[in-house]
């Protein structure tokens, strides 16, 4: 109850103003949180930081994108443009790049800046990120992007405050694409030096948002940037007012609540929802329609099985023709159509996957389904119908059972026994690491968009990872080595051709399909365009 005394009856009038003032604010303000435009999505996995330079999994790369920017960027065909940096140049000897900076990019507001304002970013600041980012005391899970590949002395230089410079070690083309990387955002060392360890949970980027709250396993919550340098005409980005970012940990409850309409956007679906939301050729089932929208675009993941070619203990992987047959001895296509419901496109071409501009299948001819050539191989390696060979075991773990068995059984057609044995992913990851898996499922995820973060699985001076399969061809090495000082970029592709052939005739894997990203959204999200890393940018995203 309340206990006012009111002493005449100018005070109770007032009291009624005050009243009715209070309420008219309460309904105006509710009105205002009703209009705002707040975008939300799921991770399942959580986040665990927002430092750019702990950005080593999808949810992190996620959230990065929305706080932080990085001297360039890409737009949705991969194409490296500008972001920080306006302009750059490279030397002609492929060691040195000169980037030239925007002057309007600024860090957001925060109190570890004088006066509580956000300053300009300065070629000082790239200089500390990307020292930051290679300073073992971090222990960063990034600094492979510049540990063996950036000069010895002085390698990030400010030159002034609108240039920076970056010097190699030896020529690599594919760096532009590397300094899209989410490792690679700039971060102040003013925040780093305030917030230390905290500085995980309290961003200070440049980015098109800034964080609000973050309740750990439940829910993180974003706001607009006002102060974000990117417009579009007129028109100050991002066009949103707030993100809103649950941690649902299971895709089924996550699918769920996006038919609900509690979530604009999942990318992806539980494997037991396939057959209810899509038709087999891939398309939204009627039902769905109208309800929400599918997107379907190439992603840069090659699905395969790769054998451990220095295996001596298991003569049929040591064959190139038994890998040969193998190849031949089974339909891709039928994968797709029966056991992903079109979801990806079958590898016959190279180990590149469609999706990158180096990917041509005109110029890298791989293997289609022919089950007489597999026949034929086989007697030429001197075991007809699998005569005289041993079972082989394929390992893989249980969200690929239905593809490795579907394989087993058209091998049987040829004589090969195939066996599979069910193992965790990180169990398997560490057998292919340490030799112990002779023939294995794999999948490839681009670091970067450059058909090198493919090719470098297969150069024999490289450990696993990447080279899980121990592949060492003299020809194969001596092509990468002279891709890595082509700066002509349809010179490199041809190189990259070359290299992709090899791989295709020695065999030292079967490319399975080359993945696609599935991406649903409720009918009023409008500009969300897809691409094949499957980033999530929302600076130009509308809510209807």
């Amino acid at each position: 109850m309340w206990k006012i005394r009111l002493q005449s009856s100018l005070s109770l009038g007032t009291f009624y103003l005050f009243l009715l003032l209070l309420v008219a604010c309460d309904e105006n303000q509710h009105k205002k949180n009703q209009n705002l435009k707040i975008f939300k999505y799921n991770r399942t996995s959580g986040i665990s930081s927002t430092d750019p330079a702990f950005a080593k999994d999808q949810s992190n790369i996620w959230c990065v994108n929305h706080l932080y920017t990085g001297l360039l960027q890409l737009d949705n065909q991969l194409n490296v443009v500008p972001s920080i940096a306006k302009s750059w140049t490279i030397s002609p000897d492929g060691l040195q790049y000169t980037f030239t900076l925007r002057e309007d990019v600024k860090f957001m507001d925060d109190d570890c800046f004088e006066n509580g304002k956000g300053r300009r970013v300065l070629a000082t600041d790239i200089e500390y990120s990307f020292a930051r980012l290679i300073n073992p005391t971090l222990a960063s899970p990034g600094a492979w992007i510049f540990n063996g590949k950036v000069a010895d002395k002085n390698p990030f230089k400010a030159l002034n405050d609108n240039t920076f410079q970056l010097t190699l070690k030896t020529p690599f083309p594919p760096m532009l694409s590397m300094l899209t990387m989410q490792y690679a955002f700039i971060v102040p060392k003013e925040a780093v030096e305030k917030y230390g360890v905290e500085f995980r949970n309290h961003p200070v980027g440049s980015g098109p948002f800034k964080l609000k709250t973050w309740e750990e396993g439940n829910s993180m919550y974003l706001v607009k940037n006002e102060n974000y340098y990117e417009m579009e005409g007129h028109t100050r980005l991002p066009y949103l007012d707030g993100i809103k970012i649950s941690f649902i940990d299971n895709k089924k409850t996550e699918f769920l609540s996006f038919k609900e309409g509690n979530l604009h956007f999942i990318s992806g679906i539980d494997a037991s929802y396939i057959d209810e939301v899509l038709n087999d050729d891939g398309s939204l089932k009627d039902i769905y329609k109208g309800k929400f929208m599918l997107m379907k675009c190439a992603y840069l993941n090659t699905e395969y099985l790769g054998f451990l070619m220095n295996n001596k203990g298991l003569k049929a992987l040591q064959s190139k023709q038994i890998r040969q047959a193998i190849n031949y001895g089974f339909d891709r296509n039928s994968i797709i159509t029966y056991l992903r419901n079109t979801v990806g496109k079958p590898a016959t071409a190279g180990f590149i996957p469609v999706g990158l501009p180096c990917f041509d299948a005109t110029k890298v001819q791989g293997y289609s389904y022919d089950i007489e050539k597999s026949k034929a191989l086989l007697m030429q390696a001197g075991f007809p119908g699998g005569e005289g060979l041993e079972p082989i075991t394929l390992y893989t773990n249980e969200s690929y059972k239905d593809v490795a068995e579907y394989i087993s059984k058209e091998l049987s057609k040829i004589g090969l026994v195939v066996r599979v044995e069910l193992t965790p992913p990180a169990l398997l990851r560490e057998w292919m690491s340490q030799e112990k898996a002779g023939f294995f499922r794999g999948s490839w995820i681009a670091d970067y968009p450059d058909g090198e973060s493919y090719l470098c699985m297969f150069y024999s001076k490289n450990t696993a990872p990447p080279n899980y399969t121990r592949f060492s061809n003299v020809a194969y090495d001596k092509l990468y080595e002279v891709a890595l000082l082509e700066n002509n970029i349809e010179k490199r592709y041809e190189l990259y051709h070359q290299m992709e052939q090899i791989i295709i005739d020695e065999a030292p894997v079967v490319p399975l399909y080359y993945d696609e990203v599935l991406r649903f959204t409720r009918n009023n999200v409008k500009g969300l365009e897809p691409n094949a890393l499957n980033l999530l940018d929302l600076r130009r995203v509308k809510l209807d």
